[in-house]
């Protein structure tokens, strides 16, 4: 039976207020992204009870309502008709909602603006990584390589395309930096390659440099040296480079006539960025950047399994906030300087948790259309993308959502003793083992067979204890 798409928007309208409680509205490819005048008007429970909406949730101040791709742009048609509003983009959406955002919000949103565009770059690289290690997994002593010496030079090309966008990481930071802060892509891309020169010493050469004493510098007038040191694999220095080009670049054009702004902008404000990049902000942020990472590594050190514990059970909590974007830039940062992350399997960890328990519902849920998006969710957190697992299944009847918390506590909690580490950021699912140290693998997989086993197995203990519960309080409000 074809939904009927203006009664569905009726009644959507209906329990987010009214049509006077919206701002703006647009939609992607699943979901309308609203942004509302009070939160707290919206009737959550009665939302979710409306057809084709499969669930709903704040995030970056946008109110998303998940619909599915094919009936999303009808629904969306028949809202703009019924609300009397302007069709608008989701970056217009994007901006009212980031108005009502506290500073923290805000600063979250930064990161996932500027890592959320470059993320396949990082994942293509992660898994190219991943086939790699399985080239130098040891059978009987020997690698594949050891065996079959032929593979060498395809081993060879596969690790230098993965090592790409680690290597010139800082120019696609640059690029999607800049575009953010509102600056020219073009130079955040050409200030981010230039912290990557090859005429500057990279962290091997520059500890081999500093042990003998004999660090390259640039002598300016004979005023001052700079230390010719590169920044590969760094993110602090050039997000902080790509916001202090952006605020020159912008001031120029304000001030600059437009009939030399070609000459004048562009080499004015690359010259100022890179002086101040390679002077200044890059020993500072470097610093800091040292600082954040001894401080996580040395947490994880102290007490791992307290640390496992608690990130494996608030991660899925901080991705419904959007708070989760953070630790891209953490997982980059401790592979730049380390080679390796611990954080970035538990993530794994997490995803396969919510998909475990939103595959348990698959058989416990009684509605066809609950059973339909179980399997195809489930489906989907296990290659790494939750947000229909959590939304549409986990977080609606809440117990799943619960389960999946415990088994990706647990599981984080073994990998974590067992040392598990990561060289690259992969797929944060089922084909994460690809993407672990070699010497890692089984104790990654020993993990996610927990991470598969409790979440499903939880689901069905709290179903039953909540439908124990509920018969129960049914039986005393008829007695």
């Amino acid at each position: 039976m074809k939904p009927n798409y203006r009664q569905i928007a009726e009644q959507i309208i209906e329990n987010i207020g009214g049509k006077e409680n919206v701002e703006q509205a647009a939609h992607c490819v699943t979901r309308l992204r609203l942004t509302l005048k009070n939160q707290e008007l919206v009737d959550q429970e009665a939302l979710l009870e409306v057809p084709l909406v499969k669930g709903a949730f704040l995030n970056a101040g946008v109110y998303q309502i998940v619909i599915g791709a094919g009936d999303v742009d009808r629904v969306y048609a028949e809202f703009i008709q019924l609300t009397g509003l302007q069709a608008t983009t989701i970056a217009d959406v994007k901006s009212s909602g980031a108005a009502k955002m506290n500073p923290f919000q805000k600063l979250i949103k930064v990161f996932s603006d500027v890592f959320m565009p470059i993320i396949p770059a990082i994942i293509v690289a992660g898994l190219l990584m991943g086939i790699n290690n399985l080239f130098g997994i040891e059978f009987g002593g020997k690698t594949m390589i050891d065996r079959y010496p032929n593979l060498q030079g395809l081993w060879d090309l596969i690790n230098m395309m993965a090592n790409t966008a680690f290597v010139f990481l800082p120019a696609l930071v640059g690029w999607s930096a800049t575009k953010r802060f509102g600056g020219s892509e073009i130079l955040g891309i050409v200030m981010g390659l230039m912290l990557v020169h090859p005429d500057l010493l990279n962290a091997w050469n520059y500890g081999q440099s500093a042990l003998k004493g004999e660090i390259p510098t640039f002598n300016i007038l004979g005023l001052f040296e700079i230390e010719k040191v590169g920044y590969q694999g760094q993110i602090l220095p050039v997000l902080a480079a790509a916001y202090v080009l952006s605020t020159i670049e912008r001031w120029l054009k304000q001030r600059v006539p437009n009939a030399i702004q070609l000459l004048v902008v562009p080499i004015t404000t690359i010259t100022l960025t890179g002086f101040l990049a390679l002077a200044v902000i890059g020993p500072v942020t470097r610093q800091v950047g040292d600082w954040i990472t001894i401080g996580v590594v040395n947490t994880f050190e102290a007490v791992p399994l307290l640390g496992a514990l608690l990130f494996g059970a608030l991660y899925a909590p901080l991705v419904i906030t959007g708070m989760h974007h953070m630790f891209i830039a953490v997982d980059l940062q401790l592979i730049g300087q380390s080679g390796t992350t611990f954080i970035w399997p538990m993530i794994a960890i997490s995803n396969i948790a919510q998909g475990s328990a939103t595959l348990a519902m698959l058989f416990l849920a009684k509605n066809v259309n609950d059973k339909n998006m179980a399997s195809t969710s489930a489906l989907s957190a296990y290659f790494g993308i939750t947000e229909p697992a959590m939304f549409g299944v986990n977080l609606r009847f809440k117990y799943p959502f619960y389960a999946a918390l415990v088994g990706s506590a647990i599981a984080s909690a073994f990998i974590a003793v067992s040392g598990v580490l990561a060289p690259a950021i992969g797929v944060g699912g089922l084909p994460a083992f690809i993407s672990i140290v070699p010497g890692s693998i089984l104790s990654f997989i020993v993990g996610m067979v927990i991470a598969i086993i409790v979440p499903v197995a939880c689901t069905f203990l709290f179903h039953y204890v909540s439908t124990k519960r509920a018969k129960k309080a049914a039986l005393n409000k008829a007695a």
